[in-house]
């Protein structure tokens, strides 16, 4: 690890400024300090976010609730807005690593984190995401990456909050060089990484989360996730969902999976299907439309079934 400058801001402003001297953002530090160690990453500037001012609170209106990016995960699991209003968001803060790191990682973090691929992360190999021409993945241990991808890069999103964010409608507010915060849906947030692979999502060096607003226009949430552990580890595959349901019918019904794509994966052709229905009646057909596009290594074609069945279960599970 190089020598660095510690940096406190006191505002977004300043946090900007160190940063775009070849600065890195760090609040809760589990990744950035994790690529510092494997020499992925060597800032000039490590500038603490966790003293700016109104980031650190969950503010609940009647039609929206803010999340500010400083949240604790352990916070946004236990906090009782959250858990009654939005509890899918609640589950999947709950599933990020040990109670340890929930008690440090922060929202902005958990949305912000670089890739998990172990070609990446292995400090010995210059992958396509690290600035070589392969992606190693393709031909080699795929078993952890993506099944969809618009680059040749197969790494996946390994956000939690964005899969159940994606699926809640919620805008990401993103401070960048305009006075005006930018206000992103959780697509455009990572579209990037979708179209380029050496983004991990669609921030510049010096863009700031702020916070998420998430509108209360579900009445039900839920996000699922299976991992090769039952603590302290990745999703193999993830699903959150989340409707208006009356009477056992959806409306407005979103769903999105995590762990398979670059992004948070969602259709808009598969959300509509649910539109006036019982999730019985569509479930199955919504996990085909989801997977259709599917391109499978050898390692890792079990995310499809798996995937499918999430997907069954957690539109099941609204209605439960």
């Amino acid at each position: 690890m190089k020598e660095f400058t510690y940096f406190t801001a006191r505002s977004v402003s300043s946090a900007q400024a160190a940063a775009r001297d070849g600065g890195r953002y760090l609040a809760g530090g589990i990744d950035l300090l994790g690529e510092m160690k494997e020499y992925l990453a060597s800032p000039d500037v490590v500038v603490n976010v966790k003293a700016l001012p109104d980031l650190e609170t969950i503010d609940a209106a009647d039609d929206l609730i803010k999340i500010g990016a400083n949240v604790r995960l352990t916070t946004l699991a236990a906090d009782d807005t959250v858990k009654t209003s939005l509890p899918g968001l609640a589950e999947a803060a709950a599933e990020v690593g040990s109670p340890q790191i929930r008690n440090v990682a922060t929202v902005g973090g958990n949305l912000a984190q670089h890739s998990r691929c172990w070609y990446y992360r292995h400090r010995d190999i210059e992958c396509l995401k690290n600035g070589g021409s392969t992606c190693y993945a393709r031909e080699g241990e795929s078993r952890y990456n993506a099944i969809l991808s618009g680059n040749p890069c197969i790494s996946p999103v390994v956000s939690n909050l964005a899969v159940a964010l994606a699926a809640l409608d919620a805008t990401v507010i993103v401070q960048r060089d305009a006075a005006d915060p930018a206000r992103l849906t959780v697509a455009e947030l990572y579209q990037k990484a979708w179209e380029n692979p050496l983004a991990q999502n669609s921030l510049g060096p010096a863009d700031l989360i702020l916070r998420v607003e998430i509108p209360r226009t579900s009445t039900r949430s839920v996000y699922l996730q299976v991992s090769e552990k039952g603590e302290f580890d990745w999703a193999l595959v993830s699903c959150a969902a989340a409707a208006e349901v009356e009477n056992g019918i959806l409306r407005n019904a979103r769903v999105a999976l995590g762990a398979i794509s670059p992004v948070p994966h969602q259709s808009a052709e598969a959300n509509a299907l649910l539109e006036g229905k019982p999730p019985g009646d569509a479930a199955a057909a919504v996990a085909d439309i989801l997977l259709a596009g599917a391109s499978p290594r050898p390692d890792n074609a079990y995310k499809v079934p798996l995937a499918k069945t999430l997907v069954q279960r957690a539109l099941l599970k609204l209605v439960s």
